[in-house]
């Protein structure tokens, strides 16, 4: 059907709606703004804050990222939450007093910003947590017990250099396993709105 004023059907104004209805549903995901390569940023800044020389170390149990947590298959809240909860206590971690006589200023600093943007955005597309995990599997409680034992393990080592690389080297896989959450969330966020 010819609109008035239109020779043809106005294709355009259909056009136009159509692109409306689709680009609306996928700007309405949760978290759709989040950007993986920010993650990417972050990970090279961990690279750049190594230690230019590596000495031996003696580090007793040391901790390491629970392999429970890189095997689950979560919502895209659940995704959320997690992801904000890693980088929360991340940002805890990292700047602890502690960390400044070991790295650099500048990348420290850097890395820290990068951290509260991230905790800032993942912080504004989140709904109530409280009623996200229900059961004896809640990968929350399996972070707060990894980063209580990075607590640990810093104190059992005098907050070493030797035990702040081990520590730098545990915030790159946490980085890399935000970045799987994020990438798992928007995924499973697009599969449910089709």
């Amino acid at each position: 059907m010819a609109l008035p004023g239109c020779a043809q059907p106005c294709l355009r104004h259909s056009t136009l709606a159509l692109l409306l209805l689709i680009v609306a549903p996928a700007t309405s995901l949760p978290c759709h703004h989040l950007r993986t390569h920010d993650i990417g940023d972050a990970l090279q800044l961990l690279q750049d804050m190594a230690p230019s020389t590596t000495q031996p170390c003696d580090l007793r149990e040391p901790p390491f990222f629970p392999d429970t947590l890189l095997h689950n298959n979560l919502h895209p809240p659940q995704a959320a939450a997690t992801a904000l909860r890693i980088l929360q206590h991340l940002f805890h971690t990292l700047s602890a007093n502690g960390t400044r006589q070991h790295w650099p200023a500048r990348p420290r600093s850097h890395l820290l910003n990068k951290l509260q943007h991230h905790i800032h955005h993942l912080e504004q597309c989140l709904p109530d947590s409280a009623s996200l995990f229900k059961g004896p599997r809640n990968p929350l409680l399996t972070i707060n017990k990894y980063f209580r034992d990075i607590q640990l393990f810093l104190h059992a080592h005098n907050h070493s250099a030797c035990a702040w690389d081990h520590v730098r080297l545990e915030a790159l896989t946490c980085f890399q396993h935000v970045d799987r959450l994020i990438r798992q969330m928007k995924h499973r966020a697009a599969l449910d709105l089709h």
